[in-house]
């Protein structure tokens, strides 16, 4: 882990949103464009995750532009297979040509990270899985999403594509749903250009420990991006990082500092209320602390505790860090 922490955030966080109640949305649509210079307005982050395709009448060279106007980078592309017209799925759509059009736009975002000098194509196939007992055969669904992605990540060897699992919604169950079951699917494909960004937030409404989750990605060599946010564990619902678990996306941190892990810090959050600059503003307050806090964390003291596993004593060092590293 570098000294200095380096941000990022998905374009969404800066986009304005609808729900089933506030039908007509909470703000006025945001282009694609103007979700960059408002990202841009935080000052402290570097990268962002992009939608694709971008949103009607931004071309890619606009994109580079306002990349380059504005001092981002591109970390990864975000191909948009989850809206209506795959609402049956993406790689596992009982009809081909969906599956076929699906796939178009991952190539489209595939091109797009050429381009724009990015890490990764993130596919978070949303739509992939089932809702009922009986309606799916398992073992066809699980061939479909294993041969879909082997076929992306072949089509595609120069380019890294991470997979972000979570348990469910808008299915009410998603293939790829847990940290284990997807090194699983990663493992049937064969490929070495297919790994994993986890997403805080997924893990805990998935009832894993992120860093339990993330120590798995790690001893795999597939922890290859991650997403900070957090949520009461009912619900993805993206908020502010650190309004609710604290003691666990600190034990995150310490198992990415622990194992050596370089990577981007990297936002996934749904402000529909809020002012999107001044929420990716105090997340990112608090993952400074939190960092200050790694440094803090007197580690002989945890091994200690953690080799007698003796939780009181590990949850007093833990407490030690924490509640002085406000500056």
């Amino acid at each position: 882990m570098s000294d200095t922490p380096v941000f990022g955030a998905g374009l969404w966080n800066f986009a304005t949103y609808v729900d089933r109640y506030a039908t007509d949305g909470y703000g006025d649509p945001r282009s694609t464009i103007e979700q960059i210079e408002l990202a841009a307005e935080v000052g402290d982050i570097s990268y962002v995750d992009l939608n694709y395709p971008f949103t009607a009448g931004v071309s890619l060279d606009d994109v580079k532009a306002a990349l380059e106007r504005t001092g981002l980078k591109a970390i990864g592309v975000t191909p948009d297979i989850y809206l209506r017209e795959h609402q049956m799925g993406a790689f596992t759509n009982p009809d081909p040509d969906k599956r076929a059009s699906a796939m178009a736009i991952m190539q489209g975002a595939a091109d797009a990270v050429r381009e724009l000098g990015a890490r990764y194509v993130k596919i978070w196939p949303g739509q992939d899985g089932f809702d009922y007992p009986f309606q799916v055969d398992y073992r066809e669904l699980n061939r479909l999403a294993v041969e879909g992605m082997r076929d992306l990540a072949k089509a595609n060897p120069d380019l890294k594509f991470v997979i972000e699992y979570k348990p469910r919604e808008p299915r009410t169950h998603m293939f790829w749903s847990s940290a284990a079951k997807t090194v699983l699917g990663i493992q049937q494909m064969g490929v070495d250009n297919v790994g994993v960004l986890l997403d805080f937030g997924h893990a805990l409404f998935g009832g894993e420990a992120p860093a339990e989750a993330a120590q798995l990605l790690i001893d795999h060599g597939l922890l290859w991006g991650m997403d900070v946010n957090d949520n009461y564990r009912g619900w993805d619902d993206d908020m502010v990082v650190g309004t609710v678990h604290i003691t666990e996306i600190f034990e995150f941190f310490y198992t990415l500092k622990k194992n050596g892990w370089e990577g981007v810090w990297q936002l996934d959050q749904f402000p529909f209320r809020e002012d999107v600059v001044d929420n990716a503003r105090t997340s990112i307050r608090f993952l400074k602390a939190l960092h200050r806090a790694l440094d803090n964390l007197d580690e002989a003291a945890l091994a200690d505790a953690q080799a007698r596993q003796d939780p009181l004593a590990a949850q007093r060092v833990v407490q030690d860090a924490l509640l002085t590293c406000m500056a």
